[in-house]
């Protein structure tokens, strides 16, 4: 129970965002929710956890589950920990909403409709849509995709513009439950800080390091202490290899200073307090080869 005053059609849900990696949904879901509690890159699949996203409005409650993007090739212990972590919110959510991007959809967008329920609502969300150059092209594009799925409702946006999201978030309440507010009004995520810790300085990882490092490579919380308002942050990198460490740390340990602050400052903007950040990197080969290392290192 919440302090939210209710009002007589208060409504209350959750919304899985779904759609193959790289179209938008992190974004999406922090653009929503006014608050960067799920990473974005440049590089196709950094989310790799459920995450949970909370928007208090007047009216309603919207509590979003960011999905990792469904993985079709690569058939190993990560990826199907990824495909189970998009799957199992599915048919627990009030509503799904589907991401494509605008003017793009191949096999990897319908392996990820096959997926979709019957028996929840769909809402088909074309995303990047401003950078669609003739926006004729958008309405035959949308029937194509339409007509794979019986979707409750189709809305382009672009969630960098904020293009019609108000619209977005009047379908899902459409379609939410009456229900009292299941999260405090001032809640904008589920995850602890500690989490999102380490999730800010993989998102700083993959922006400086990019297309260079594996996906295996992955950030571990060794310490986090809390005096008044200061946050001492004590967080590991691991990385397949000696080269993959040499490219974190960069030369003369640019590279690695260049990710330590940007992931400071972003901690300090979430957490509203000033953060101590340390961060070094150690090489650990092999535990993303088994589900045991995946659990270890909290994959759901």
């Amino acid at each position: 129970m919440t302090d939210t005053a209710a009002t007589p059609d208060f409504r209350c849900g959750y919304i899985a965002i779904v759609g193959r990696p790289n179209v938008g949904k992190s974004t999406l879901m922090n653009t929503l929710i006014g608050a960067n509690v799920s990473i974005t890159s440049r590089k196709a699949q950094t989310t790799r956890h459920r995450i949970t996203g909370i928007q208090t409005r007047p009216d309603a409650q919207y509590i979003y589950v960011d999905t990792p993007g469904f993985q079709t090739r690569h058939n190993n212990a990560l990826n199907k920990t990824l495909n189970r972590t998009v799957t199992n919110p599915l048919t627990a959510s009030d509503v799904v909403l589907y991401v494509v991007e605008a003017g793009s959809f191949g096999d990897a967008d319908m392996e990820v409709v096959n997926l979709l329920p019957k028996n929840v609502p769909v809402i088909l969300v074309i995303n990047k849509s401003d950078k669609v150059k003739d926006k004729a092209q958008l309405m035959p594009f949308a029937q194509q995709v339409a007509a794979r799925h019986p979707f409750a409702a189709i809305v382009p946006v672009s969630a960098r513009q904020r293009f019609q999201l108000d619209r977005l978030e009047a379908e899902i309440r459409q379609h939410l439950p009456q229900n009292e507010a299941v999260f405090g009004p001032d809640d904008i995520t589920d995850r602890s800080e500690k989490f999102l810790a380490t999730e800010i300085v993989r998102e700083k990882l993959f922006r400086f390091v990019g297309d260079e490092l594996p996906y295996t490579s992955t950030v571990l919380l060794e310490k986090f202490e809390q005096e008044g308002d200061l946050r001492r942050i004590f967080i590991a990198i691991l990385v397949e290899r000696d080269t993959h460490k040499s490219m974190v740390i960069g030369q003369k340990g640019a590279r690695l200073k260049d990710i330590s602050t940007q992931a400071r400052l972003d901690m300090e903007k979430l957490f509203g307090g000033p953060v101590y950040l340390e961060i070094w990197v150690k090489v650990k080969s092999g535990w993303a080869d088994n589900e045991a290392g995946l659990r270890a290192y909290g994959y759901e």
